[in-house]
């Protein structure tokens, strides 16, 4: 009897890695070529193959090629080459049946997506709850690695597929949470949701991790992940959390007004962890409610302050174009406002070139030396950026809400 060959692992999720024999294949490679797409391709369909025209779609998508058929045999030819240069043994890996196109390997193939597809299937046919969770919970550690094939995430085809299991995924870990919550098995449901919280942060994944927090008595720590879901919220998408997380959060403050505290605890609450010589950042729902209780208090103390809009523009008034080059230019100004205002200033992210800032008890004279102060800060390392700031000032007296 032959000695068995090494087995051919296939991780179309995350990181997109393959390996032979525990050896990476075709790794470090700057870019996806046709040759390595065609592979990705096979495997993914395998046994059950793929048609002709759906795989030259799939392949040249929009692209203008003169000859399809032709440059899928070429393709073809190269990547059997080249598997025999990674050291894969000869062997006709690609066969055409019908007009459908085969992945077949003399060796054992596991692809990933194959695995999820199977542990669904076996989860549905379980004949008890357990067993079910169990199948679940090993097609969602398979998901939780990353979406489908990122590296091909321009693709139309990838487009449609990765949403589908997207879609799939959040529906299998959705019951192995609730499976997992209703038996008060928290610290797992926390585990099983950590990937879904990094991969989908504004898909609010974070109100699992609040009805685990709150299950286990830690309300401070889920108080903490509402805070910083709400923040999420509001700087990426504008938006306040959904129904289902504030009345979570409803939900713990009924809980906490049963328990008996001094207000020496409630205190410790609500004062900041650590003391920041910076100026005080909020996102926008709570900035706008710090900016009404300074109007009340104005009808009373008489104080002049100010609102001021900091804007990132391309220095002819228009929004940069380019968004990693925005995206850089945003977070180095956040960082500078921080730095450059008093501690009882408060500022927000409205969006990612625009920033509010409250300037409490000041003048607009003085609101021309805040803005110069941060121009000159901002375009410190890069000095055409200081042509890219824009500012206007406000009174918060004239302001009406």
């Amino acid at each position: 009897m032959g000695k068995a060959l090494p087995i051919l692992r296939v991780q179309l999720f995350g990181r997109g890695e393959i390996t032979y024999d525990n050896r990476p294949i075709l790794s470090g490679r700057g870019s996806v070529t046709k040759v390595m797409k065609l592979w990705l391709i096979l495997l993914y369909y395998g046994r059950e193959g793929i048609a002709k025209n759906k795989l030259l779609e799939a392949l040249y998508g929009r692209e203008d090629v003169l000859d399809e058929s032709n440059s899928l045999r070429v393709s073809i030819y190269r990547l059997k080459k080249l598997l025999l240069e990674e050291g894969l043994p000869e062997y006709d890996y690609i066969v055409m049946e019908k007009g459908v196109y085969y992945w077949r390997s003399p060796m054992v193939t596991e692809v990933d997506s194959t695995y999820f597809a199977e542990y669904i299937r076996q989860a549905d046919e379980a004949e008890n709850k357990d067993d079910r969770i169990r199948f679940l919970k090993k097609a969602c550690e398979i998901a939780g690695k990353g979406d489908f094939l990122q590296n091909l995430s321009g693709e139309e085809w990838v487009i449609m597929e990765s949403a589908r299991y997207m879609n799939l995924y959040g529906d299998v870990l959705q019951e192995v949470c609730d499976h997992l919550i209703e038996k008060k098995e928290y610290e797992e449901a926390l585990k099983m949701v950590e990937p879904a919280c990094e991969l989908y942060p504004l898909d609010e994944w974070q109100t699992v991790r609040m009805e685990c927090y709150m299950g286990m008595g830690r309300y401070n720590d889920a108080l903490r992940e509402y805070d910083e879901t709400a923040q999420l919220l509001s700087e990426e998408l504008g938006i306040s959390p959904s129904d289902k997380m504030q009345k979570l959060l409803t939900q713990m403050n009924k809980r906490m007004v049963n328990k008996p505290q001094v207000i020496s605890e409630i205190k410790n609450n609500l004062h900041e962890e650590e003391r920041t010589e910076g100026a005080f950042y909020c996102c926008f729902p709570s900035f706008r409610d710090e900016f009404r209780l300074v109007q009340r208090m104005m009808e009373r103390s008489g104080q002049s302050n100010y609102l001021m809009l900091v804007s990132i523009t391309d220095g002819k008034g228009y929004r940069i174009t380019s968004e990693k080059k925005l995206n850089e230019m945003s977070q180095a100004l956040q960082n500078v406002i921080y730095r450059c205002l008093r501690r009882c200033d408060s500022y927000t992210k409205y969006n990612t070139s625009q920033f509010l800032i409250l300037l409490l008890g000041t003048n607009k004279e003085n609101c021309k030396i805040v803005f110069n102060r941060i121009t000159q800060e901002f375009s410190k390392e890069h000095k055409s950026w200081a042509r890219n700031l824009e500012s206007s000032v406000s009174s918060v007296a004239d302001i009406e809400i």
